[in-house]
């Protein structure tokens, strides 16, 4: 358990999406570690957003808490199993030359970050499920927690891209032409200070084709996962409303968020 613990770590530092592992095409990932330390910091993010139910007006309601509990890694999975063949094919796209596994390792390490972010959320939503009773307030928060660990997990998917596209395009620079005798090619600039899990390289810049791919599947992604926790809902408990492992299909995630801003200023 230490050694995932580490990878993670390694994960959040940016030491294992460096550029020497991504030159040899590979993210130095274990994936079965991590999987599980996902699996718990899932599960910790899901006690954290049943809360509200066990302080909740009208006394503790324990089976929304377990289903919270439950639920919360398995929004993240289902969200990478329904993303990750888009996600293949836009990298393919611009030219990145990662395999299905690498690509898959990619993708895991950033659900890390993510779900890393949304435990460290923990004590401060636990926080405020014990200090009001507001429910339309503790959704807001929920749905803000959320928002804040994902646009850091797919920053920290779309900085590790940039830097394999931008590999792949020095490498295609540099390769020797079939009618001239090879030569050595000259040392491309690089960044000699090392560079965190988030930060753009310096001296860096993506063609503006590539940037629209990647930004067009972090929009699929986001809207993959929104709509993926409302198929899920509830994740904290309505007062007003018996207790649901899954409530029946209608409306939409963005049209509830809308409402329950309304609901909480009036």
């Amino acid at each position: 358990m230490r050694k995932w613990l580490k990878d993670l770590d390694r994960i959040l530092r940016g030491e294992a999406t460096n550029l020497p592992a991504l030159r040899e095409g590979r993210i130095d990932v274990p994936v079965g570690g991590l999987v599980v330390v996902l699996v718990l910091l899932g599960l910790v993010a899901g006690i954290s957003v049943g809360s509200y139910a066990v302080f909740r007006p009208g006394g503790p309601f324990f089976m929304q808490l377990l289903a919270s509990t439950l639920k919360v890694p398995a929004l993240f999975f289902l969200t990478l199993l329904v993303t990750f063949p888009s996600l293949y094919v836009f990298n393919a796209l611009v030219g990145s030359r990662l395999a299905v596994g690498s690509l898959l390792r990619l993708l895991v390490a950033a659900m890390g970050v993510t779900l890393a972010v949304l435990a460290a959320f923990g004590p401060i939503v636990a926080f405020f499920s014990v200090s009001t009773t507001s429910y339309h307030f503790m959704s807001l928060l929920n749905v803000l927690v959320f928002a804040i660990a994902g646009v850091l997990g797919l920053k920290f998917l779309l900085q590790t891209l940039h830097r394999l596209t931008l590999i792949a395009e020095q490498q295609a620079v540099f390769l020797p032409e079939a009618a001239t005798p090879p030569a050595a090619p000259a040392e491309p600039t690089k960044p000699q200070k090392s560079s965190g899990a988030l930060e753009r390289l310096e001296g860096y810049t993506l063609g503006p084709h590539v940037r629209l791919v990647f930004r067009c599947w972090v929009i699929v992604f986001a809207l993959v996962g929104a709509q993926m926790s409302w198929v899920l809902r509830p994740f904290i408990g309505d007062p007003g409303r018996p207790f649901e492992w899954f409530r029946a299909r209608e409306s939409n995630f963005f049209q509830a968020v809308w409402l329950t801003i309304l609901n909480l200023f009036q």
